[in-house]
Formats: C-alpha cells, structure tokens, sequence
C-alpha cells in the first residue's frame, strides 16, 4: 500500500504525518513554538522556528519509511514572510495572520471607498488580517527593502511558499489558489494577480509567487536522502475543508484550532454575503475551481491556551472540559474574545478581550465556561447570518485540536441547536492535505469520515443558551458603540 506524506504547518505548532492509501495515520510528530507579541496587537513569529520544527517532524517521521509516494502542504494563511532572494533569509519577522498593525492603513483606504473594489475582486474586506498590507508594511517599515524589492531581491510568500522555497530541491517560488486568495492581490474571478490591487498597495509585481492548481507539481521535498515530490498545496482551511469531504454545495465545516473558520463550499459560484461574511477560493482540483464562503474567528485555541499559561485555571488544555458547564450556565459571567480584536462578522480591530460581570460568587468554573461560550457564540452568529441568507444548515462537521473536547462539542450543538458531526480523525487539515496529494498522483481517495461521532443538540436546554447568548451579544454591542 502506497505511504503519503502530509505537513500541516499551523499558527503554534508544525505536524508531519504519514498516511496510507486508505487515509489511515501510520505515524506522526507535532512541535510547538513560541509567537511573539511585540506590541499591542503585534503578533510575531520567526521563520526559523517554523523551519526547524517542520525539519524536524520530518525527520521523525520519514526515518524508517521505505518510500513515500508523494508529499502534500497545508499552511496557516495570510501570515506574511519575505526574504532575500539572494541570501535566502527573511528580512523581518513573519507577520502572523492575527496582527492587527496595519488597522490605521486599512481605515484610509475604507475612507476613500476602495473596500467595495477590492471585494468585487478579491472577494475579501480590507483587514489587516490579510497579506497585502502587511507586505506594505514590511516593505515600508525595514531599512532598504522597498528598494530592494524593486530590484527584484526579495520573495514574498505566505508560509506555503516558504516552506517550498526552503525545502525544495528546486528551491521553487511558488504557492496554490487558495493561499493566494488571501492576500487581497489575487483577482478570484479572473485567476490572477491583480495589476489594480497591487498599484493600491504598492507593491511590486517581482516579489510574488506564481501560482499553481491545489494538485499541481511544486517541486522535490529533499529529506533524509529521499526525494519526494510535493503534488499538493493548499491553506488550512479549504485543506479542512477537502479532509472533511465537503465537495458538494452547501457542504460545510467548521475547525476550531488556534481560530475558528466556518467554510461552507459553493461551488463554482462566488457568492457575496455583505454582513461580514468572505468568499474565497474552496480548491482549484482536476483544472475544477470551487468557491467557498467563510467566517473567520481570531480567537479559539489561544483562548484555552492563555487560560492555561496565562491565568494558570489549569495545568493542559485537555483539564478546561471538567470546568465547563454543559448546561449552560456561566452564573451570568461573561468573556469578549478580542485579545487582537474580532473577526466575522464584526471585524473590529480596536476592542480587546474583557470579562464582564464578575463578582465574589464567580468561579474559575463560570470564567472558563464564559470563555468557551464567547467561541460557541461567535460560530452562532456565523451561522445566523448564513441561514439569513437561504444557506440551510441541518449539520455541522467540525475538526481541529479543540473538538477532543467532547463538552465543547456538546455546548457547541446545544448553541447551534443543530447537530454537530465530529470525524474519527479530527486533524482534518493534515487529511486535506494528504487526500490533494493523492488526487494528483492519479489515486482515488475515498469518503474519510463515515465514522463520525454525532452530538444531538439538547433541546430542552434551547431557552437558556439563547438567554447567554442575548446577553452576551447585548454586551458585546454596548462595547463596540462606545468604543466608536
């Protein structure tokens, strides 16, 4: 049986997994490393961390493998490195997808009425959470690099492409649709760089990637003295997306890692949804282009990791589902997930995270349960707004780390009131990936998650998560209208 390679790069950790024909793990390795916060809103990594740690969990798990047929990428999105093209090294920290820096520079332009253009085009908001002003900012920002850009000395990619540039043999620059879809310089309907967007950003042609199908040919993954080819690109969550089988209209899912993004595919139709909601690239497989719409959440994970690093509630993560009440109730305790602001559909960048209605009856217990309920409450609003608009959801496939959590998956339905389809294989990004790979090796892949375990949603206990969710939301607003 023919061995697949898959390398899940993600926010806070790099996974490296193998998988057979028939989409079972043989083995795995996962390391983590640090972000750095340098100021408010500032969130930092160092591409040597990610380098090292993918080497490494290569290394770990290839050793002993006979042969590997082919290898498929899946990446965070949007976080931003360049680097030299004659050195080979960044020429700054890469700039992760949650940095808020560039919120200023994104307010101009909403200013000037530029926001309805680049969404006819890029099927995105201007935000700092995306490429394009970030690579401004790099460009403006460090000494000489606007000039050397101009030379041609620098590459920009979003992690994909640096990982490829790194690791392959052919030292390739290149990425897939559905990264550069996220950068607010990619043209969704016309399949390119955009000349118009990158004048408004102004940014240099030379600098990007060329961009490639899902299952192209990206070049040869040099590891251990085995030369495996990369047939497979592909961002995190259309990777999900793919590893959760979602190839139908109206399919949908949603991954709870370090974020949270609801996807739901619609096919060869873009379609725009104004409250907030993003439409993007699903996939570009078999020369197909699929479009999805998406929600984004800027923080999950983050916000059970800082409970545990942070507020010390709990030694690991897997310790927060014995503080979380699955009944419901927070003892009106209630927590505003802003640590870099919010996302869908609120896209704010100034607010920060709070708790609200604390008082000497409160416990550890409440706080924790408020903060898982501020996740289960933003997918809500998400799923309000895709309802609103005739996208019926009777079921909900999630994945990612923090749906291990069997109570947050419970709390998840009794929110939604809709059932929530949990797969055998919750990393459904590293699946994507793999089953990408596979497709462009010529191999059929079959369904992968027809074992899935299912939470009915508690209809009984509909009234009172509607009741914290009317006043977490009430709050919520109040926040937002004095901030303004």
């Amino acid at each position: 049986m023919k061995k697949y390679l898959a390398i899940d790069q993600g926010t806070t950790s790099s996974r490296s997994i193998i998988f057979n024909s028939n989409l079972e793990k043989q083995t795995d390795s996962q390391i983590e490393y640090a972000l750095t916060y340098p100021s408010d809103g500032w969130v930092e990594l160092n591409p040597d961390d990610i380098l090292n740690s993918v080497v490494e969990t290569l290394d770990n798990v290839v050793d002993g493998v006979d042969s590997i047929e082919a290898c498929g990428i899946t990446n965070q999105r949007e976080t931003t490195i360049i680097w030299s093209k004659i050195s080979g090294k960044p020429i700054y920290p890469g700039i992760v997808w949650q940095d808020r820096r560039t919120s200023s520079y994104c307010n101009e332009l909403k200013a000037k009425g530029l926001e309805e253009k680049v969404r006819q085009k890029t099927g995105l908001l201007i935000d700092p959470y995306f490429s394009a002003t970030k690579i401004k900012w790099i460009l403006d920002n460090v000494d000489g690099a606007r000039e050397q850009a101009e030379k041609g000395n620098l590459a920009f990619g979003t992690v994909d492409s640096y990982l490829i540039y790194k690791l392959s043999k052919e030292k390739n620059h290149l990425t897939d649709v559905t990264n550069a879809s996220r950068t607010l310089l990619y043209n969704i309907k016309d399949m390119q760089w955009d000349d118009d967007l990158l004048e408004m950003f102004d940014i240099p042609k030379s600098i990007l990637p060329d961009v490639l199908s899902c299952d192209d040919k990206f070049g040869t993954l040099c590891v251990n003295k085995k030369e495996i080819p990369i047939m497979g690109v592909i961002g995190d969550q259309q990777a999900a997306l793919v590893g959760q089988d979602c190839f139908k209209r109206g399919d949908m899912k949603s991954t709870y890692g370090t974020g949270c993004f609801l996807m739901v595919n619609t096919e060869d139709r873009p379609i725009n949804i104004e409250e907030g909601m993003l439409t993007t690239i699903a996939y570009k497989i078999n020369n197909n282009v699929h479009y999805a719409l998406e929600g984004s959440i800027y923080s999950c994970g983050n916000i059970i990791q800082w409970l545990r690093d942070k507020m010390k509630f709990f030694k690991h993560a897997s310790e927060s589902e014995h503080f979380l009440n699955r009944n419901g109730d927070s003892n009106k305790v209630i927590f505003i997930p802003a640590f870099n602001g919010l996302g869908a559909p609120f896209w704010d960048s100034k607010i920060r995270a709070s708790f609200y209605g604390i008082t000497q009856d409160s416990s550890i217990e409440n706080m924790i349960t408020a903060a898982f309920h501020s996740i289960t409450f933003q997918t809500k609003e998400i799923t309000t707004i895709l309802e609103n608009n005739d996208i019926k959801i009777n079921k909900l496939f999630v994945d990612g780390g923090m749906v291990a959590n069997k109570t947050f998956c419970q709390v998840l339905a009794n929110t939604l009131q809709k059932d929530i389809y949990r797969p055998e294989n919750v990393e459904s990004t590293a699946l994507g990936a793999c089953k990408v790979a596979m497709i462009a090796s010529g191999e059929s892949i079959k369904a992968s998650q027809a074992n899935a375990e299912i939470f009915k949603s508690d209809s009984d206990l509909k009234s009172v998560y509607e009741n914290e969710h009317s006043a977490w939301l009430s709050h919520l607003k109040e926040l937002l209208e004095k901030k303004d």
